[in-house]
């Protein structure tokens, strides 16, 4: 399979994974309204890992639909505690109470892949992260926020572990890609064995 390869994604973290990996790809923002799909799955009391499943086939899917013959990748991550998923912080203040959340507690990191050619998903794969974080006091996470700004606002758990965001963390498991919101390692073994890329 030669097909041009496309990446279902405007998210510079996921364009740097693949261009460091040496894939050469196109880079397309999906033209789905991820709330609009996410919110009936919520109420329906689907999971987190299913959130994300959903969420990144839907990207690739539609990316497939305007690049016939391209073998697209679609990638989603939703973070959840227990059976609560959490959303991208409204502002700060909503930034500070998912810091207080997460203070001193294991949340996880679902990261789903998809690969869609011609509408059809010819793959998908789920991979998860553990993250704990070290007890944080308000005075603290006030600090933190102040230092970091908006920056906070762009991810689901308030933080960038490629950041200052290490900081609050006292362990961690799963793999770097994962956390970053592209499973690596699984995406290239499939392309090699689809023939995408040199195996």
């Amino acid at each position: 399979m030669t097909a041009k390869l496309i990446l279902a994604s405007s998210s510079p973290f996921r364009r740097m994974l693949m261009e460091n990996a040496g894939l050469s790809f196109e880079a397309q923002a999906a033209r789905i309204d991820e709330r609009a799909v996410e919110t009936p799955l919520e109420k329906s009391g689907v999971g987190a890992d299913a959130v994300a499943l959903v969420l990144a086939k839907a990207k690739a899917e539609e990316v497939s639909s305007r690049f016939p013959g391209g073998l697209v990748i679609g990638s989603d991550q939703t973070m959840s505690l227990g059976d609560r998923v959490f959303h991208k912080p409204k502002d700060m203040t909503d930034a500070a109470n998912h810091l207080r959340t997460l203070s001193g507690v294991t949340h996880r990191l679902n990261s789903a892949v998809a690969i869609v050619s011609d509408g059809v998903v010819l793959w998908e794969h789920l991979a998860h992260a553990e993250l704990t974080m070290r007890p944080l006091t308000a005075d603290f996470i006030a600090r933190h926020l102040a230092r970091v700004g908006e920056r906070a606002l762009s991810s689901v758990g308030a933080y960038q572990l490629e950041g200052e965001g290490i900081q609050l963390f006292e362990k961690i498991e799963g793999d770097y890609f994962t956390i970053l919101g592209l499973p690596m390692l699984p995406l290239l073994k499939k392309l090699r064995e689809f023939g995408a890329i040199d195996g």
